[in-house]
């Protein structure tokens, strides 16, 4: 279950998350630059929504590359995507 698989779209996620990082040192500045309230949280929600959408990215991708082999496999194999699929979901 716990595989170290470096898939294609993971250095589009670690990319994602780069960006993330960035706007969030960004924000952390101007917090303390006591910028507008308002730009804040536009900042805020751009870095929440970016962090969001490398999530639901990465799980895709396990579920596309991962879970479909397992479940293609024999019973037990199928058994065990279909467990890992409940807990995966949860993070969605």
């Amino acid at each position: 279950m716990d595989k170290k698989i470096l898939h294609a779209s993971h250095s589009d996620i670690v990319l994602r998350l780069k960006r993330a990082e960035g706007h969030l040192r960004s924000t952390i500045a101007m917090i303390e630059a006591e910028r507008n309230c308002v730009e804040l949280a536009q900042q805020l929600h751009a870095i929440e929504k970016a962090i969001t959408n490398a999530k639901k990215a990465l799980i895709h991708d396990h579920v596309d590359h991962c879970l479909e082999a397992q479940s293609s496999s024999d019973a037990a194999s199928a058994k065990a995507a279909l467990a890992e699929f409940k807990e995966i979901s949860k993070y969605l």
